[in-house]
Order: C-alpha cells, then structure tokens, then sequence
C-alpha cells in the first residue's frame, strides 16, 4: 500500500478502540487512516484479560457494552477473522449482607436498563460453576448475554472490517505530532511522512496522555500494573463455564483453553511509569510480582480449592490505564477542536471497545455524541486534572476500590482538600463533613455536638440522615446558609453576547438588565445540554451560573455556540464566593444588613441586584433551587468571611443554621426540581422533563424545530415525581412499574423530610404516547433491589406545587 498523504481523518492507535474507531468510521463513509507505531494490539491490548461484561450505572453506557456484546458475535461471520467470542454468561457473588443489598440493587438496575439479570441462591450458582466453594455465599447474579473474547483476535477481525469498508491502516508508523495552524489542526507528521487531515483521534491507551499534552490537552489517566494468572487445563472446567467476579474476595475468573484465568483488584495497587513509559515499550509484560500477588492468591484459593493443586501456566503482569473515576474518556477534547481521544479504559477495553468505537466514530462524524455520554465525556474534568500527582493518587484510590462496595453518596478520600473556599476551615470547625466535586471542597452536612463528623456509608439509611434531616427543617421552618462558592461562573460580554446567548439559550435573555433568565441550552434534537442560570448585568454583558461539576463542559458548549460572534466569555468561577441565603427568613435576615428593599415589589422573585452587605458589593440573585424564599449572594471572594459573619450574626434570632448539599437534594426532591445528569440530559427535551415554561418558542434558538416538531407530534415519555413509603429507601435506577408493566426507572432517589417519605424523579414511556390521563389513571409500583413496593405518581411537585413559597 501507497503510504496515504491525506485523509479526512488520522486514528493513531491500534488498539482495540483505535481498531473499532476505523471499523465505524469507515463504514459511515468516511476516508480514514489508522496509524499504529508498532503492530496492532502491540501496547495493552494483547495482554487484557478479555472479560465482557455489560451492566454499568449509567443506562446509555451499559447500552454502549451491549452493542458490543452485539457486535462481537456477528463480527467473525462478516469478516472471516475469529474473534474467540462467546456468549456464556457472567455471575457475580454476594458474601455479605450488604454486598447482597448492592447485587439486588444491581440486578433491578439491570431490569431497569433491560438486561436480563437473574438472582441466584448459592447451589444455583454452584450448578453454573461447579468448581467453587459457596460455603460464604450468600447469593449471586447471573446475566446470560455476559460473555468474554480473545482480545487480540478480536481486534484483528475489527481491522480486517475496517480496510474491507476502506479504512487504510499503517503499521510500524510513528506519530512525531500533530500540525495546526492558528489553533486548527491540519495533519500529523509521522515517521513515515506527513499526512494532511483536519481530524485526530487518539486511541493511544496509556500513551495518550503524553502524546496529547503538546495540544493543551488534558487526559487525566494513570498506568497501573495489574495482574493475572492462567492455569494449565483443570478437570471440571469446561468452555461453557461462564465469567465469574468475586468482588468481596476482589477476584474474577474466566475459563480458557480448560484451564482458568484469575486476576483480581488489590487494595494496594502500584503504578507504574511515573517517570514516563519507557521508549520502544510494546509488546512487552512487566516482570511478574508474585510477593505482591500473593494476596489475591490466598483469597482465590478459598472460592476455588482446585487452584491449590493446578498447574501454573503463567503469572502475567501488564500495565494499563486507569482514570480518577474509574470511567474511559471519550470526546472531542474541548482545548482543541478536531482533537478527539478515546482512551483510559480501566481494564475493561475488550468489553468496552465495540460501543465505544461506534459511539466515537458518530461523535467525530455528527459533531456530538449519540446519546447521552456524560458519565465517560472527555469534560467531565477541570482544573485539577491537569496535575499528574493529583491524577495518580486519586487513580491509586479508584482502582483499589474497583471491587469494593460501591456505596450510595460515597466520598473519594484522596487528593484532598484541594479547591477550597475562605469560609472551609470555619465551617469545618462548625461540623462540617465536606465532600469533593471537580476538585472543590463542598459542604455535605454538618455534624452537631456529639455526632461523629464523618460519612459512614450504608445502603439502609446513613448516619447522616437525621443530621439532613435537621437541616432540610430549618430551611422550610426558619433558614439556611449555604456555602456554594464552588458553582462555575462566567461572564459574556461584547457586541454580539445578546444576539449569540439567545442562540445557545432556549430561554429568552433579551430582558432589561436585571433580569433573571432560568434556562436550557438544547441541542439539535431539542436535548438539554446545559441547564443554568442567566443574569443580564448590562446591555451586552452577562453572567452565567452553573453547576461545579459542570464547569468545563458547559463553558465549551457555550464557547462553541458563540461562533464568529464578537463576544468574549471568561471563566470567573474563582473571583466570586457564593452564599445561598434560603428559607421563610430569609427576607428578615437580608434586611438586616442591608439598606436594600428587598419587598416583592422592589425585588421580584426572578431578578438580579447589587446590594451592598457589610461593605461588599454583593450581586443577590433572587432564586431558589430548594422551594423557599431566598437569595444566591455572589460576591467578590476576599469578602467572603466578612459576608458570612454579618448574616449569621443577623441570623441568630431567626433561627439560621448552616446547611450542605445533602440538604439541597431532599429539598429540590420534594419540590421536582430536576438535576443535570440524574434527571435531565442530553436525551431528554423540556417537553419531556416538564420545563416547557421555561422555553420561549418566539424567539430563534437551536433545537426549537426539533421541539415544535416534538410538541405536534406528542410525547412518548415524560419525567413523574414518585413517592413511597419512609421505609421504602431509593437511591435511583429502581425501576418503574404501571399496571404490572415495565414503564421506566427513577434517575434519582432520596427521602423527603417534610412529606415523611421516600422520594424520586423519573421518566415512564410508552410508544404510543403518555398523556397526563394515561400516567395518572394507572396503578403504580417500585422495584428496590428485587422487592416491589407501592407507590404514587403526580407530574406536580408534592411540596408547594403552586410554587408560592419561592415567591412569598
């Protein structure tokens, strides 16, 4: 093959992702070129273990493993390159009781995303898997559609159908870097030539880090050994023995050749290449480590005894790449436009590689995903990212905890504290229990005299519950102060910032200054992308509010809809402290430091003023994402202390307490406010979620066409506030059911202190439309972890729903 000199698209990678990115690519038309420095499967690919396993947390990105699983078992027909694909179920096991708990949760999870997960007592399992030892078991989980492949023979067989659609790929070909000119990306020089392209992928596994610094671009993914062992042949194992994962023993096993692969998630885990991988390492294992192996050895030998006489073929030590949160990274990197990266696949690339193949390749294609990604997207990180040290001690934790208990609400512990507010060490010295989001420190709860000042994690209710309880009270009694600094903010300004917000805004910001927009920035499908807060502070300058976790993602969203527009957006998320000021006394402790009239007439629920508070110039914006009457206060950070001292000296004979986040989710529960990313996304229009009142259809945004044409058409599901008993504990993911049929699940759960019950939002379908009549005549039940339980169903918010409260 001629060396190609152009391609509309350069992969470089030859990995299993590399290999599924150019098999889609090109059977979407697309002139791709995948360059590989070595030879395919040559870097992680060819020493992974090959589990294939579907269920995740997030319905989209189980559904992305499904399609692999999809794929996988078509792919040998249609390209003649064996795959060793097959389709012989998964179990998992329980050994505990709340180990059970997670596994029930699991498997309503998995009806709730349409997975067939079966619960199993122990002697079932053991029919499955006749070689183990259940005598610790309590019960297990079994998928059928689990499976496991040769991850180098599959990969061969996704590049055989890559070039047969056209896709050129290049072994032995080094990428020096990538070429652009005035920040646009026009090729990459290599060691075999240049090739001009406007777009490059990387699926460089843990090279990718290295190799997309140049560009300004963050991949924060970590290498980290890991290790397996493959016995020679056993009696009693046979090919049909299905995967087994063993997270309480921090095992997983899988069959090959009638003997048996073992590997497993140490606590301690090691890192490997701090200094840098080394040069020319492909093709290459890491010494074995059979000292620190030894204690996934002793925990195996109790589940399956026949290891203490079997043959050790090999003990294989491999590094790949693990990220912060334990998810892979895809997208286009918002530091450089045309840039993509699909990589971080924390030893689960085989089962991971079909979807996330597909769904990369429609991303480069469509200029978006094709669903709702966010659990894996690439601007899921910030600023701290950046930091190779901070990386790797939250990577250390992340893989270690890969098999513990994967508790509800639970904290990292690392790297911390990082981001952190003036008033963090006051609140703590008052109780506060603090948790992390995209590197800042934030409030959860607050800890009173005698209470243990730390998260003790559970599946019943946690030992925070009567502290939020404490705190949800004062808020609707009395009142609350909240420490949320670490909200993103941003300031539009120029010319064209009216013009080009009222594009990106399906919400209509051409008010006078002042005004206050609540507002969704959709995409061309009438999705949400963006769920924020808009302030118009002069006649071509605003600013923007958002949420913490939301930083990067929503500033690039913006930044891209701004296009040529002569208007500048600035991140000054760092200049403002915020204090949120909520509850029926609200009014009477503002008034009491400042001069302000702070009446509904001279200040309306949906405005914007600057007031001034002990001497700080304070933008109050009157909104409230807890259903009571109350003030955000955004002001300059250095006067943050002093702000913070004059209200609860106010606040004192009003009752005033401090209050966290765990607060502000009961609160928003009760009220059906919606969260970004739990609630409302990028697969979910406002006709959908009930926010239609926020959309001004008389004014030309993007994605309006896709809403008129969803309003004519009707809507097939629609978002439902659910209650339950206070016995009944939700977390989200339990499963929706009307009239004993399937009908959706909740994205979020939690327990409303003020109604005395269990609370949760989500969407029912059906497709042949959900009008208000249909989701109201039916009868109602949830699924938590295996038991159905009654509950009701309003589209109404429970608490206040003629929303008087916010406005009083």
């Amino acid at each position: 093959m001629t060396f190609p000199t152009h391609a509309r698209a350069v992969i470089v990678g030859g990995g299993i992702i590399g290999c599924s990115t150019a098999y889609h690519l090109a059977r979407l038309g697309w002139d791709v070129v995948l360059l590989e420095r070595h030879k395919l499967t040559s870097g992680t690919t060819f020493h992974a273990a090959g589990l294939v396993g579907q269920l995740r947390g997030s319905a989209n990105i189980t559904e992305l493993l499904g399609y692999s699983v999809r794929l996988y078992e078509t792919l040998e027909a249609e390209t003649g390159q064996a795959t060793g694909w097959k389709r012989n179920g998964g179990l998992r096991l329980a050994c505990n009781a709340e180990r059970w708990t997670e596994v029930k949760r699991q498997a309503t999870t998995a009806r709730s995303f349409g997975l067939d997960m079966q619960l199993l007592t122990p002697s079932e399992a053991q029919d499955l898997w006749p070689l183990m030892d259940v005598s610790d078991v309590i019960g297990a989980a079994y998928l059928p559609t689990d499976g496991q492949a040769n991850p180098s023979d599959i990969t061969l067989s996704l590049a055989r159908g890559a070039r047969m659609a056209g896709a050129r790929i290049v072994e032995d070909c080094a990428v020096l870097s990538v070429a652009r000119e005035k920040g646009v990306i026009t090729g990459v020089h290599t060691s075999n030539g240049f090739i001009r392209a406007g777009i490059v992928i990387a699926c460089c596994g843990q090279w990718t880090r290295d190799f997309a610094a140049p560009l300004g671009v963050t991949v924060p993914l970590m290498s980290m050994e890991h290790q397996y062992m493959v016995t020679e042949p056993i009696a009693g194992v046979t090919r049909d023995l299905p995967t087994l994962r063993d997270p309480d023993r921090l095992t997983y096993w899988k069959e090959e050749v009638g003997g048996l692969v073992m590997g497993g998630y140490e606590p301690n885990p090691k890192p490997w290449a701090i200094s840098g991988i080394p040069e020319g390492f492909h093709y290459t294992l890491l010494d074995s480590d059979y000292g620190h192996f030894e204690q996934i050895m002793e925990l195996a030998l109790g589940r399956v005894p026949a290891l203490q006489t079997a043959g050790i073929k090999t003990l294989s030590n491999g590094p790949e790449s693990f990220t912060p949160d334990g998810n892979f990274i895809l997208g286009e990197a918002p530091e450089q436009p045309g840039f993509f990266v699909g990589a971080g696949f924390n030893a689960f690339g085989i089962a991971s590689g079909g979807g996330a193949g597909m769904a990369l390749a429609e991303w480069v294609v469509r200029g978006e995903p094709p669903m709702d990604l966010w659990p894996v997207d690439i601007r899921r990180f910030g600023r701290s990212h950046f930091d190779a040290d901070w990386v790797r001690s939250r990577t250390i934790e992340a893989y270690g905890k890969h098999y513990t208990m994967a508790w509800p609400s639970e904290e990292h512990d690392s790297a911390r504290p990082g981001r952190r507010s003036p008033l963090y060490d006051r609140l703590k010295a008052r109780g506060a229990v603090f948790g992390e989001k995209l590197g800042w420190e934030r409030p959860n709860w607050f800890a009173a005299p005698g209470e243990v000042a730390q998260d003790i994690y559970s599946y019943q209710r946690p030992n925070w519950h009567d502290a939020v309880g404490r705190e949800h009270r004062a808020a609707r009694t009395a009142a609350v102060l909240i420490d949320q600094t670490s909200f993103a903010k941003f300031m539009l300004q120029g010319p064209d910032a009216q013009t080009a917000l009222q594009w990106v805004c399906a919400g209509d910001v051409s008010g006078p200054v002042g005004t206050l927009t609540y507002t969704q920035m959709l995409n061309d499908r009438g999705g949400i992308e963006a769920d924020l807060t808009v302030v118009r502070t002069g006649p071509d300058a605003f600013y923007i509010v958002t949420g913490t976790g939301f930083a990067t993602r929503d500033f690039d969203w913006i930044r891209r809809g701004l296009l040529d527009a002569n208007a500048q957006l600035i991140d000054v998320t760092s200049g403002y402290a915020v204090l949120s000021l909520m509850g029926p006394r609200a009014r009477d402790i503002l008034s009491a430091v400042t001069w302000a009239d702070l009446s509904n007439a001279a200040f309306p629920f949906g405005t914007a003023q600057t007031l001034a508070i002990a001497g700080a110039p304070v933008r109050a914006l009157r909104v409230s994402y807890v259903g009571e009457l109350g003030w955000e206060l955004h002001l300059p950070t250095e006067y943050a202390q002093t702000v913070y001292e004059a209200l609860h000296s106010a606040g004192a004979g009003h009752g005033l307490i401090d209050a966290g986040y765990r607060a502000i989710e009961t609160l928003r529960l009760e009220k059906g406010y919606r969260a970004w990313g739990a609630d409302i996304g990028p697969d979910t229009t406002p006709l959908e979620a009930g926010l239609g009142f926020a959309v001004a259809f008389g004014t030309a945004f993007r994605g309006r066409d896709a809403l008129l044409a969803q309003r004519a058409a009707g809507l097939g599901k629609r978002l439902v506030i659910v209650t339950a008993a206070r016995d009944v504990i939700l977390w989200g993911r339990e499963t929706v059911f009307r009239d004993g049929a399937r009908v959706g699940y909740l994205g979020s759960g939690g327990f409303g202190h003020t109604l005395n019950r269990s609370v949760g939002l989500g969407y029912v379908r059906r497709r042949e439309g959900v009008s208000k009549d249909w989701i109201l005549s039916g009868r109602y039940e949830l699924e938590v972890a295996g038991t159905r339980v009654p509950c009701d169903v309003t589209l109404s918010p429970p608490y206040d729903p003629a929303g008087l409260r916010v406005k009083s």
